[in-house]
């Protein structure tokens, strides 16, 4: 092997040991939060959640944008959690966007606007609609459909075919001679 290729593994190893170091701290700083937070040490985990928001981790942001919500720790601060719900929804996280729709819907830190509250409830679904028109997916639903159908199909025709045989059952009971009613039951008859 030449050093070329050698120098290229060697450094793409150690950029993945890295990566995987930045995420073991980062589920460490989180657990380590989280225990602050639950012991009244609300500062030191607001510490290290801005620390990795700052980086861009959106589940740091979340952590933020919850208790400023909430005033879990911290003063209710809608403005400030709507900051950090923004900066985490635009990474892509869902409960933050649902949140944002939540604040928007109830007219919390923001005038209340049920069109905005609906962009965001279902914004995470505008990065699926390419999928509406790929032939495998089209395929994919049609043939479910298909499977539905048949299936709904099937269902009627033995709910059909019970009903029919109850029906018929009924029919045949009602045309059997009736026995001629006694003087008693004329009497039982005509007192109900």
């Amino acid at each position: 092997m030449s050093a070329l290729p050698v120098r290229l593994l060697f450094a793409f190893a150690i950029a993945l040991s890295a990566q995987f170091a930045h995420a073991a701290s980062a589920d460490e700083d989180f657990r380590r939060a989280a225990k602050l937070h639950k012991a009244g040490e609300t500062a030191q985990a607001v510490a290290i959640w801005q620390r990795w928001a700052e980086q861009g981790q959106a589940d740091a942001a979340y952590n933020l944008a919850i208790i400023h919500h909430y005033g879990d720790g911290v003063a209710l601060d809608y403005a400030k959690a709507m900051a950090w719900y923004r900066q985490a929804a635009e990474k892509g996280d869902k409960p933050s966007q649902f949140q944002i729709g939540l604040m928007y819907q109830n007219g919390e830190g923001v005038e209340a606007n049920q069109e905005e509250a609906h962009r965001w409830f279902t914004q995470h679904l505008q990065h699926h609609l390419h999928h509406q028109h790929d032939p495998k997916m089209v395929a994919w639903r049609q043939q479910a459909l298909a499977l539905i159908d048949e299936r709904d199909r099937r269902e009627q025709a033995a709910l059909a075919r019970q009903n029919g045989q109850r029906i018929l059952a009924e029919l045949k009971q009602r045309a059997l001679p009736q026995a001629p009613l006694s003087a008693e039951r004329l009497a039982a008859n005509q007192t109900h």
